[in-house]
């Protein structure tokens, strides 16, 4: 459990997220992802990194669980300054950045891909923002960066989710495969970005990085700047303290309707 590396294939660094139950990262999570991605392309022998995760989806966001367990306000602060290095450290690196996404990829999920050099996709990816519900805001740069503007409008305000299939009509995924596929197809683009020479590659990373009409890491933290105002001003919380209950009062209205429907 936790951030963990491995090297299967020469040139490639594979960083796996693993926080069980869904992969909402505690404050630490974000930074031992950082310094894994940050270790990952400051090794000279690796050309492409895998950021990959286990477990039922590939990200959750932030541990809501964490900040409503915090009396004050540093679990907040935690996240947010974590998630920023998170994010930045997938732009930043030294080298290519592959996003391996299965299932779920939530709040700061689309952070982490939004910032990836590259998104293979498993046939059951979806990709959404669902800050809005949650308190928050935020990561509308990564979002931004994976769909036109008025459809991540539209996908903010709404706090709706996108499919892997429309995001690769769109041309922010690369390829949707078979869940059972994932970590190969990711590895095999992996592979063959791998197999150019690797000064070579790094150059190409920093020049793409710099000719980005977006300032990224800057917009990010001009987007959490909102976020401290809704929770010194109480909104946040809220609209946090909802968590959870809008969802179990539709099953419960679902199971009513049910109910009456079957009733002869």
């Amino acid at each position: 459990m936790g951030v963990s590396t491995s090297s299967p294939d020469n040139g490639i660094r594979v960083v796996t997220v693993d926080f069980p139950p869904v992969n909402a990262l505690p404050v630490q999570g974000w930074y031992d992802l950082a310094d894994a991605v940050r270790g990952a392309g400051r090794d000279p022998d690796i050309r492409c990194v895998v950021l990959a995760a286990e477990g039922r989806g590939f990200n959750a966001g932030v541990d809501i669980k964490e900040m409503q367990r915090d009396p004050g306000h540093s679990a907040l602060i935690g996240a947010n300054h974590g998630c920023a290095e998170a994010f930045a450290a997938v732009y930043e690196c030294e080298v290519p950045v592959v996003a391996a996404v299965n299932g779920f990829c939530l709040g700061g999920g689309i952070g982490l891909v939004g910032n990836a050099d590259a998104i293979v996709a498993s046939d059951d990816a979806t990709f959404g923002l669902p800050e809005l519900d949650r308190g928050a805001l935020g990561a509308a740069t990564h979002l931004a960066r994976l769909v036109p503007q008025h459809l991540m409008r539209t996908l903010y305000y709404t706090s709706r989710t996108v499919s892997a299939q429309e995001l690769h009509r769109h041309g922010s995924v690369w390829q949707v495969v078979p869940r059972a596929g994932l970590r190969e197809a990711a590895l095999g683009l992996a592979r063959e970005i791998a197999r150019k020479d690797g000064s070579l590659i790094r150059l190409a990373k920093a020049a793409i990085n710099g000719i980005d009409p977006v300032d990224v890491r800057r917009s990010y933290r001009f987007e959490q700047g909102f976020t401290f105002e809704a929770n010194l001003s109480g909104l946040a919380d809220r609209v946090r303290d909802t968590f959870g209950k809008d969802k179990a009062n539709d099953r419960a209205k679902d199971l009513a309707k049910d109910l009456k429907e079957a009733t002869p």
